[in-house]
């Protein structure tokens, strides 16, 4: 799965999403990404968790899916009535006008859509057909591909690429997806039968609350700043333009860190449940996405305007001010994905939730003071600042509840690390050679020194592959 993820979501992000955002104009581009991050703000409403407890409950009573699976599509479409009315309600308090509302619908169909594809994976990955459900967990990304590269290069039809074609290629490549695994769903549970069943849908609600409390508060802090880069700004759609090109790089190393987190979730639950020791696996996992965070971050830092020059046409010296911000944000991002994880294993999610609504509050207030001075880089610095106070807030609360103390041979290597990755870098700026190779030569530097530096252990990543074998 590990391997599929990696070969098409990078492609799709850099291959299809960059194109796009060079062929069509700036501020068009603005528009949907302002719409796109707008249309995902809500999107727990169009599953409030249910995604989860099928997981879990089909894995354990395979004998019910029939049973589930026809209260629960009655239920996804009631929800979805409900995410569609707060959306666009949200959208018309907003000032939305026509031509955005017809963008919105369809991307509001295609949040639906995904919604509803994870919904039926889930229940492909609780009868434990894993390879199957690799295969589903691309095939959405995989027709997109196609579809948009025939707009795109195939010329199918007369006249230049348009928004609304992108947006319409997603939307069939989304509906063909929902369709085959329906069908293949459908061939397992054996029957279907559209019903409502109240009592199960309140059951439901009750135990997935507070985890879709916390996944609304932090899409809302993670997808807001953008929103209102458009809503505050009278450029706010060219900023806007700016913000998705200086993003991107951290959404394509943010796919990393969200199936590193899925990966996660299991082996803390598995240990804390045996009562078993964490640090070890805390320590190692901190190593292998800290790391690669922190070297992304110095490299962004140090050639930006080499790496917006190479992916886009326009807007470079703007892109290129908020492109290191965001990269240091995603190191916070990426440690926050280790301790986040621990704490949800844990069942910590009254802790999580009061630290997502405070990071929500803290950086609505840090962008309507950020945003009109220093436009999409203070939005950047915004998140910035919010991801790191939540970051350490969440490990003060590891420190407390798990009774960690502080490994200060660690904290020293981490110091000796970011030392000798600067010195590298520094010494590679001075030598003449295409910023590509020098980026290759610096990764590399940096796996030696983590390695050195026993950062990343690989006798204990080779352990822990072989005890979470064991979990499974």
């Amino acid at each position: 799965m590990l391997l599929l993820n990696f070969l098409i979501k990078p492609f799709w992000i850099f291959g299809i999403d960059r194109t796009v955002q060079n062929t069509i104009a700036a501020e068009e581009y603005g528009i949907y990404f302002t719409l796109f991050n707008f249309s995902i703000l809500f999107n727990i409403l169009l599953d409030f968790g249910i995604t989860n407890f099928n997981n879990r409950n089909i894995a354990q009573h395979k004998q019910l899916l029939a049973k589930y699976f026809s209260g629960i599509v009655v239920f996804k479409f009631l929800l979805a009535i409900l995410y569609f009315a707060i959306t666009f309600i949200v959208g018309f308090i907003i000032g939305y006008d026509s031509s955005r509302f017809q963008i919105l619908l369809f991307l509001s169909i295609n949040q639906f859509l995904i919604s509803f594809l994870q919904y039926l994976r889930s229940n492909i990955a609780g009868l434990q057909l894993f390879v199957l459900d690799s295969l589903f967990s691309v095939l959405d990304k995989t027709l997109m591909i196609g579809l948009c590269a025939i707009l795109i290069w195939g010329h199918l039809f007369e006249g230049e690429f348009t928004l609304m074609q992108f947006i319409y290629a997603q939307t069939l490549a989304y509906l063909l997806a929902v369709i085959i695994v329906f069908i293949t769903v459908l061939l397992k549970a054996k029957k279907f039968k559209f019903r409502l069943n109240i009592p199960f849908l309140i059951l439901i609600i009750k135990q997935t609350a507070p985890y879709a409390l916390l996944v609304l508060t932090m899409t809302i802090y993670y997808r807001l700043d953008v929103i209102m880069i458009d809503y505050m700004l009278e450029d706010g759609e060219y900023q806007s333009s700016v913000y998705a090109q200086a993003y991107r790089l951290m959404d394509a190393s943010n796919q990393v860190g969200v199936l590193f987190a899925g990966l996660l979730l299991p082996m803390f639950a598995f240990m804390i449940q045996k009562r078993e020791k964490l640090d070890d696996l805390i320590k190692l996992s901190f190593g292998l996405l800290f790391i690669p965070a922190i070297v992304l971050a110095f490299v962004s830092f140090s050639y930006a305007n080499d790496i917006m020059t190479l992916l886009y046409h326009t807007n470079i010296d703007d892109a290129v001010r908020v492109l290191p911000v965001l990269m240091f944000c995603f190191v916070a991002i990426a440690s926050t994905y280790i301790f986040g994880t621990l704490l949800t294993a844990n069942g910590n999610l009254k802790q999580l939730n009061f630290l997502a609504i405070s990071g929500m509050i803290l950086n609505v207030i840090l962008n309507l003071i950020l945003i009109p001075e220093y436009k999409a880089l203070g939005s950047a610095i915004a998140s910035l600042i919010t991801q790191f106070v939540v970051l350490f807030a969440q490990i003060f609360l590891v420190k407390i509840i798990f009774k960690l103390k502080l490994n200060y041979k660690l904290l020293l290597s981490l110091i000796s690390f970011i030392s000798l990755l600067f010195i590298t870098i520094w010494v590679f700026q001075k030598v003449e050679l295409y910023f590509i190779y020098k980026v290759i030569f610096i990764s590399l530097f940096a796996l030696i020194f983590a390695i050195s530096l026993r950062i990343i252990n690989l006798k204990q990543m080779l352990q822990l592959m072989l005890n979470r074998g064991s979990t499974e």
